[in-house]
C-alpha cells in the first residue's frame, strides 16, 4: 500500500489571477469612462466613473513606482490618484470649466501621459540611455 500525498497549490498560482483582474479592472473603468462621456443615465454611470478617476491615474502612479513593494506602491498610487483628482477638479473650478466629461477626458489625458513616460523610461533604460 502506497501513501499518496495531498498536493497543495504553488503560491505562484495566485499569481495567475493577475492579468485577469487587470483586464476586468481596465474594462471597468473603460465602462466607466464612456458612459460618462456619453452622459448616459445609466445608474452604473457614477460609481464606474469614480472608478476610473480612481484607477486610471493610479495605474500609472503604480507603473512609475515600480521599486516599491506592493502594499507601499498600492497606497502611494492611490494617494496620488485622489491628488491628481483634487488638482484637476480644483484648476477646472478656478477656470471656470467645471464639467464631468472635462474631467474625465483631463484625467485620461493625464493617466495616458503617465503611463506613456513611464513606456519611454523603461524603453530608454533597456537601451542604455538612462539618465
Amino acid at each position: 500500500m502506497q501513501t499518496t500525498r495531498i498536493r497543495r497549490p504553488s503560491r505562484a498560482s495566485g499569481r495567475d489571477l493577475t492579468p485577469l483582474l487587470a483586464g476586468a479592472a481596465t474594462a471597468v473603468g473603460g465602462w466607466g469612462a464612456l458612459l460618462a462621456l456619453t452622459n448616459s443615465d445609466s445608474p452604473m454611470r457614477a460609481p464606474l466613473t469614480l472608478f476610473f478617476l480612481l484607477t486610471a491615474p493610479a495605474a500609472g502612479i503604480a507603473a512609475a513606482l515600480r521599486g516599491f513593494d506592493p502594499f507601499a506602491r498600492a497606497l502611494a498610487s492611490l494617494a496620488g490618484s485622489v491628488v491628481l483628482n483634487m488638482l484637476v477638479a480644483q484648476g477646472m473650478l478656478a477656470t471656470h470649466r467645471w464639467s464631468a466629461r472635462g474631467g474625465v477626458m483631463a484625467m485620461a489625458v493625464i493617466s495616458a501621459l503617465i503611463l506613456l513616460l513611464v513606456l519611454m523610461r523603461r524603453h530608454r533604460a533597456a537601451k542604455g540611455q538612462d539618465l
